[in-house]
């Protein structure tokens, strides 16, 4: 082990004891320093660092400056051990990602994806039900995907209805109320999966005919399977281009927020509380669904102009 390894390793753990995670980001930190190795280099400069930014040289140029942003952060916190490291500058790749406008699921369509989940085949038939159980746990919820995974049976409250979401995408925890309906679908679940593993090796909610805990790898993967099938994605290389299984959330955050605006309330004050349930850092987080859902924009606007007219009289 160089001292690029060893110093990789320090600045991993010091992020990680801050509340970062890191986990797609510590792997490719990685692959850079065994590039740096193959390429003959001890220490961090500017043109092989821009090398492997830009690979694969098919990749989005927002996926460029996305790993050329990861370097940049780590040479210039090692750069105070090793003087020798060059530091790429911000600009050199601009590019900026931006986000997807989300796909909106119809009832239809949730109606569609649930029952082609029920047709999953499996040996012991805990298959169909785990993912259906899955899909419309996160359709109803606005949970991410790796938060419902993540969930342990102590996590799941069925007597007061309450999920306890641990391993969040920030590091907080919170409370998730769910509906008496919702509630009754995860019973039934449980009374099936236990009946079909009884002695699990693992304490997660969902977990597969082995008792191990769904990976979020699978769970992605099933949900595009399905999703090619039904048509809501184009099939292609990989896994298809269409509609994500994380547009569940945007579909929760989206309807909410138009159902209080056609029932009359005061959607400035109550997104906090919508922030809160989905366990949103910032409120601006909340507030890009106004602008990315052309339903929402419309409905703020009507709103505006009609608060704008009251004020005039």
């Amino acid at each position: 082990m160089n001292s690029l390894d060893l110093a990789l390793n320090e600045y991993i753990a010091i992020r990680r004891a801050l509340g970062f995670e890191l986990r797609e980001v510590a792997g490719c930190l990685r692959n850079f320093i065994a590039f740096l190795k193959i390429e003959g280099a001890s220490y961090i400069t500017k043109e092989p660092a821009l090398r492997w930014a830009t690979q694969p040289a098919d990749a989005q140029p927002y996926t460029w400056a996305w790993r050329l942003g990861m370097v940049r952060r780590f040479a210039a916190w090692h750069s105070a051990t090793e003087p020798r490291t060059e530091v790429p500058a911000p600009g050199l790749l601009p590019h900026r990602y931006q986000r997807k406008t989300p796909h909106i699921y119809s009832d239809e369509e949730i109606a569609s994806l649930l029952h082609s989940a029920t047709q999953l085949p499996s040996a012991k038939g805990l298959r169909a039900p785990t993912y259906t159980t899955l899909f419309g746990l996160l359709a109803v919820t606005g949970m991410r995907v790796n938060e419902a995974l993540h969930l342990d049976r102590p996590d799941v409250d069925l007597d007061q209805g309450i999920l306890t979401i641990r391993r969040t995408k920030f590091g907080r925890s919170r409370h998730v109320p769910v509906h008496s309906s919702t509630v009754g679908r995860l019973k039934e679940h449980a009374e099936k999966r236990d009946r079909v593993v009884r002695t699990p090796p693992s304490q997660a909610f969902f977990i597969s005919a082995r008792g191990t805990r769904i990976t979020e790898w699978i769970a992605r993967y099933t949900f595009a399977k399905l999703s090619q099938q039904l048509g809501f994605r184009r099939t292609a290389k990989g896994h298809g281009r269409g509609p994500r299984l994380h547009d569940m959330r945007h579909r929760f955050a989206a309807r909410t927020l138009v159902r209080w605006y056609q029932q009359g309330l005061d959607v400035e004050r109550e997104l906090p509380k919508l922030a809160a349930y989905l366990g949103h850092v910032h409120i601006n987080e909340t507030y890009w669904y106004l602008e990315a859902v052309p339903e929402l924009l419309q409905l703020a606007t009507d709103r505006l102009l009609a608060n704008g007219k009251e004020a005039r009289r």
